[in-house]
């Protein structure tokens, strides 16, 4: 611990130091951190949010732009440096100090913390916790060198910093901000900027409307994603759905409005028609698939046939299923028995409009027009349906 005893002069009470804490000069004050700050684009938080907040918000409806304090648990603290270090000290007083003279620009706002804040230079790792407690201060923002800072090019560890700030905090009623003295042309040019910015009311609004623009245009992107209307949880769900809404969301709502049976009829029929159309109605093994499937055999059986039948007194082979993992979808290049199985196999969904509609999906890719497909589908099933 360090301890320090200064001498009387006249009627002064003696400084006595411990530690960081000084009593002295009817005043207590106590240094929360000091020393260099590593910073970029000239901005040094002291944050109890964690939230981002723009330079706007942050000095909305005030009269200084040097520490901005229009929202709450944070200030945005300007400096004359653009990119490097500055020197740094940030005291806590039992009661309103006195203003310095010596320092070339001055200025004030009210601070509340919502948490323990940290203060950081803007993209800097560093940072240091102030022990202020969740009451209201005033904050005195005073530096010194802000126009040299402005035109230096940031200096390195071991050389002297060009500006240096003080943040001063006292416990107050909240007050409005104000400018204490103005000497830089940085301070300058920021007390415009900040004059320039609406109201925190204004801004309200302006949040407000723009976040009503954000979600009409998220609106309107997501029906324009669908084919012209929002989808349903049922077509969400439904592999390829969003693909068939953009090509014919028209049909996509008449399948919606279709019973389950026909929605598997379709689906079945889909899956031959692809077949067909792409020349493998000639193959066996292709049309074997097929025929299955209209009967009505389980995915397995469809498949790979009816299980073999067992000699009597025989011991049935154990069943062994091999599954393959290949590229989902229907190729051109690609063998037709795959491609069968592909298409087949999407019209045992669980859900009957979600093999309807992948089913669909997939018979068009043998078809160089897609419609044509669609209204062959049309004219057979959904002929009394408003499509």
């Amino acid at each position: 611990m360090k301890l320090q005893i200064g001498r009387v002069e006249g009627d002064r009470v003696p400084v006595v130091q411990i530690g960081p804490t000084i009593w002295g000069e009817r005043l207590m004050h106590r240094t929360l951190m000091t020393g260099r700050v590593r910073l970029t684009y000239g901005q040094i938080t002291v944050d109890s949010t964690g939230e981002f907040a723009d330079l706007g918000e942050c000095f909305a409806g005030q009269r200084n732009g040097l520490c901005g304090a229009a929202v709450a648990g944070k200030l945005l603290l300007m400096t004359g440096l653009h990119t490097g270090t500055v020197g740094f000290t940030a005291e806590l007083h039992d009661h309103e100090p006195p203003v310095d003279d010596t320092w070339e620009d001055i200025v004030e706002a009210s601070y509340r913390p919502l948490a323990r804040p940290t203060l950081s230079g803007l993209d800097s790792s560093d940072f240091w916790k102030l022990e202020l407690e969740l009451v209201d201060y005033r904050g005195r923002y005073s530096g010194l060198g802000l126009d040299a800072g402005r035109q230096a090019a940031g200096p390195m560890d071991d050389e002297p910093v060009v500006d240096r700030y003080l943040l001063q905090f006292w416990p107050a009623r909240p007050a409005p901000d104000r400018v204490v003295k103005e000497s830089s042309k940085q301070a300058a040019y920021w007390h415009k900027f900040a004059r320039e910015q609406p109201t925190p009311a204004e801004l309200a609004v302006r949040k407000q409307e723009k976040a009503r623009q954000d979600e009409a245009r998220r609106l309107a992107e997501r029906v324009a994603a669908w084919g012209g209307a929002l989808p349903s949880e049922q077509l969400v769900r439904a592999p390829n759905g969003q693909e068939l809404a953009l090509l014919d969301r028209a049909l996509v709502d008449a399948l919606e409005r279709t019973d389950s049976q026909t929605l598997r009829l379709i689906a079945r029929w889909a899956a031959r028609r692809a077949c067909e159309e792409a020349e493998y109605v000639g193959n066996e093994r292709v049309a074997a698939i097929l025929d299955r499937m209209d009967r009505g055999a389980d995915w397995l059986e469809t498949l790979n046939g009816p299980p073999r039948a067992v000699a009597p007194g025989a011991q049935a082979s154990a069943t062994v299923h091999q599954f393959v993992t290949q590229a989902y979808g229907w190729f051109a290049d690609r063998d037709p028995f795959d491609n069968t199985v592909t298409v087949v196999t999407a019209t045992f969904n669980v859900e009957a409009f979600s093999a309807a509609v992948e089913t669909i999906w997939l018979a068009t890719e043998p078809f160089d027009d897609k419609a044509r497909l669609l209204a062959e589908l049309r004219e057979r099933f959904l002929t009394t349906t408003d499509s």
